[in-house]
């Protein structure tokens, strides 16, 4: 899960959807998806995993091999090297793994075109995953998919740096004036306030804090260009004009984590991840994590997750649901949450997970006002048009970025 610290759009990838789609208009995934035969036998499952590192790996594969041992069934783990590149052209050749990670930027693509099994109602308590992932894998009014685990978005504050700018716990920003008004002090003191991400998975959190997003609930209508987004959009030009806030490269990292950890920045915005990161890279900096600022209408942040993915192809498809049953268990995400960082997504699990984690409290607390990805088929050209336009947007118009994205997604999905 590796990708929620970079840009998703990687040409192999749109190139594997793009064939996914083409070959599913050809063949027709929903016309086969019924007729696929079903075997009540044991089943030799093989699961395709996007994994973070040997963390992930080793855990899940361990969790697989004690769900196959008590239940008859085999059960084969494969770490991918391009989950979204291998996935989509399983997809598209016919011959998918049975179960297999899917992101919540991809999964639009994937269901829309009749390659996911809808089976989401069939596990345990569904409405124990929090409402703002359930939502994330629900398409045409359909829970697809039970969401594996998410993280959220925070503010990293460097408590060294902040001590030596002359601030203390009462300055910490919970408003965006607030925010402005500790970013002119940090900039005063000669340090970059804030490393800001220069993609729509950081910049779109403050269209969240002010009542915006990019698209409706449902997927079908781009709702970019509103006073809300663009306020929000203001508001970010203004950090980085005034030299409050800057993207990774003009400091000379790859990621704004990377700025954070060699102190180019005071704050930053980052997931849970950025945790495993710090402690690998730059074990020696202090910090704290608090929730990100409010903005005029209140909270926002934004989830990143995955779902476990069921080929609608599959011909173990109740083996692989009671597969996915065990790995969606509370007991069962805790140890993830131990073995490489991420938060459980069932509810009942968010006690136990506090007790053990407390410093990653904002992060879990985020799920009650967190905004999934873009929700909607074929957006991929349409997003990196975006991404460009929020690249440029300290000498650029933020009415015309949005302007552009509600255009440009109206002709995607063929509005």
């Amino acid at each position: 899960m590796t990708p929620r610290i970079l840009t998703r759009a990687a040409v192999a990838g749109v190139a594997a959807v793009a064939l996914l789609g083409s070959t599913a208009c050809g063949s027709g995934f929903d016309d086969s998806a019924d007729d696929a035969k079903q075997s009540s036998g044991p089943a030799n499952l093989q699961i395709l995993i996007g994994s973070s590192g040997d963390a992930e790996t080793k855990a899940v594969k361990d969790a697989a091999a004690a769900w196959a041992g008590s239940s008859g069934n085999s059960a084969t783990v494969t770490p991918a090297q391009d989950l979204t590149q291998q996935l989509g052209q399983a997809l598209a050749g016919g011959t998918p793994p049975d179960v297999f990670y899917v992101d919540a930027a991809r999964f639009a693509d994937y269901a829309s075109v009749g390659a996911l099994e809808p089976y989401g109602d069939k596990v345990s308590n569904p409405d124990d995953f929090y409402e703002s992932l359930r939502t994330t894998f629900t398409y045409d009014g359909k829970l697809y998919c039970a969401p594996k685990d998410f993280s959220t978005l925070a503010l990293q504050i460097n408590t060294d740096l902040w001590a030596k700018a002359g601030l203390t716990d009462a300055d910490v920003p919970t408003t965006w004036d607030q925010l402005t008004a500790v970013s002119q002090k940090i900039k005063a003191k000669g340090k970059v306030a804030i490393a800001l991400g220069d993609t729509r998975d950081r910049i779109g959190a403050f269209m969240v804090q002010n009542g915006g997003w990019l698209m409706s609930k449902d997927g079908k209508q781009p709702t970019a260009d509103t006073p809300e987004n663009l306020q929000a959009l203001q508001y970010v030009k203004s950090l980085l004009t005034n030299g409050y806030a800057k993207f990774p490269k003009q400091l000379d990292s790859g990621w704004s984590g990377e700025a954070f950890g060699k102190g180019k920045a005071v704050m930053t915005i980052e997931g849970n991840w950025i945790k495993g990161a710090l402690q690998n890279d730059f074990p020696n900096v202090k910090y704290k994590v608090v929730p990100l600022p409010a903005g005029p209408k209140g909270p926002g942040t934004l989830s990143f997750t995955t779902c476990w993915g069921i080929a609608a192809k599959s011909t173990y498809k109740d083996q692989a649901i009671k597969f996915v049953e065990a790995m969606t268990a509370g007991e069962q995400q805790m140890s993830f949450a131990k073995a490489f960082g991420v938060m459980p997504s069932r509810q009942s699990a968010r006690d136990q997970y506090g007790s053990a984690f407390p410093a990653d409290k904002p992060f879990i607390d985020g799920v009650e006002y967190a905004q999934g990805p873009v929700n909607a088929p074929k957006m991929d050209s349409v997003l990196r048009d975006l991404e460009a336009g929020l690249q440029g947007l300290a000498t650029g118009d933020p009415k015309t970025v949005l302007a552009n994205f509600d255009k440009n997604a109206k002709a995607a999905l063929g509005g």
